[in-house]
């Protein structure tokens, strides 16, 4: 099998698809066009020779790489099944249609985005630049997101099966390939079948920088509150009106300020209001708990009942209901029961050249919920940074790192399984 394409070039191709996801929809995926991007994944695995290829009737892709263990080998017939996990959909918190990107060659200082000059990608508030001084980068033109989170998962995973499909040398065993919709709306693995799927332990690609792992994320909890007030004519409002926005509005000015997002790092939780919708009769605000410890998430729980039952004396008319829904939890309890998932990682980033760096994720990934179904599902980096921004960019070299690990990790497994 010739080589036609690098991790970069797949990469560019699926960042110009499309496939925001969407919160609150019914359908599932939430957005159609996830699936274009997810037919074309399914119709280049068949094309490199993946026979069972496809795409679900969830847009889920599924496909499998045969083992080329020989019989002779002494790890044959006992290499346990891994996979590898992308997400295919972007987030719905800023466009992903008509990306324009920039690939340069970083030369230090600020980089100003062509499409939006207002725009700016600063050196001092990315650190990781200074890094990529001299080397290949890829930005946004301003006016959209890049797609690195998780496009550049999605380009590493399905260089590393051309890469296992072409040079015998690498010998694995079975490995799993998925991409699943709806990630970035918490919903990536709703209609993920583990017994399906059928791998002892998986890895998703869809962190952030080189060398970088991740065994524990976020344990979370949305939260919907809900006001009810009472509409009338300005005019006469006096007495009368009961302002449900006005209420919503004293619930996020009271939410504590060292418990943002902004204010917060490493293991601290936070708690989160980011969408109001709503007028006078009626308004919504959606609000994330995050903890590592999924006991604190209680305790957050606390800390906004006790803030609406306070705002309450104040609207003694008003209709307050805050409701809390899991969402997913801390994966570090599952992967601690499983070392040799995490052992085979670590060494597979050390012959990449790099030293591996457990560090936790501020959020969570398909792993979180999938390690939580009983799949172990640790996280390699992308190279991609500013997910979720105008002002996202991606480290070329980060990227072919983590296509390197991979490589290495389906080996590493062969010969801890010869033991």
């Amino acid at each position: 099998m010739v080589k036609t394409e690098t991790v970069l070039d797949r990469f560019l191709r699926y960042v110009a698809v499309d496939t925001q996801s969407k919160d609150d929809a019914e359908c599932y995926p939430s957005t159609a066009k996830q699936l274009d991007l997810s037919r074309m994944l399914a119709a280049e695995l068949k094309a490199l020779g993946l026979k069972d290829a496809r795409v679900d009737e969830h847009g889920y892709v599924f496909a499998t790489v045969p083992s080329n263990i020989p019989k002779s080998d002494k790890a044959h017939g006992k290499v346990p099944v891994i996979g590898f996990v992308a997400h295919v959909d972007t987030s719905p918190e800023v466009s992903g249609a008509n990306v324009k990107p920039q690939v340069i060659t970083y030369k230090g200082g600020d980089i100003t985005l062509p499409g939006d000059t207002s725009i700016v990608i600063k050196a001092s508030e990315n650190a990781d630049l200074q890094a990529n001084t001299g080397k290949t980068i890829v930005t946004t033109d301003g006016t959209t997101l890049l797609g690195a989170d998780d496009k550049a998962g999605v380009a590493a995973i399905m260089s590393l099966v051309e890469s296992l499909l072409g040079d015998p040398k690498i010998l694995h065993g079975d490995v799993r390939i998925a991409f699943t919709p709806d990630e970035e709306v918490g919903a990536g693995t709703k209609h993920f079948d583990i017994k399906a799927f059928g791998a002892a332990a998986a890895y998703t690609i869809d962190g952030e920088k080189a060398g970088e792992l991740n065994k524990e994320t976020f344990s979370a909890d949305g939260v919907l509150v809900t006001v009810t007030g009472r509409d009338i004519h300005p005019g006469m409002a006096k007495g009368v009106m009961v302002n449900a926005t006005r209420v919503i509005c004293e619930i996020v000015a009271r939410t504590p300020k060292d418990l943002a997002p902004e204010t917060t790092d490493g293991y601290q939780p936070y708690i989160h209001p980011y969408i109001i919708e709503g007028g006078v009769g009626k308004a919504t605000l959606k609000v994330l708990f995050r903890d590592f410890k999924t006991e604190g998430l209680a305790e957050l729980k606390k800390r906004l009942e006790a803030i609406a039952a306070e705002v309450r004396k104040l609207f003694p008319k008003a209709g307050i209901a805050v409701k809390v829904t899991p969402s997913y939890r801390n994966m570090l309890s599952v992967l601690e029961k499983n070392p040799l998932v995490l052992e085979t990682l670590a060494e597979a980033v050390t012959r990449a050249g790099l030293e591996p760096k457990w560090v936790p994720i501020r959020g969570g990934t398909d792993g979180s919920r999938l390690s939580e179904m009983g799949l172990p599902t640790p996280n390699i980096w992308t190279g991609g940074f500013n997910a979720h921004s105008p002002r996202e960019w991606l480290s070329v070299d980060g990227l072919e790192k983590a296509l390197a690990t991979a490589v290495n990790l389906v080996q590493v497994w062969v010969e801890k399984s010869r033991g």
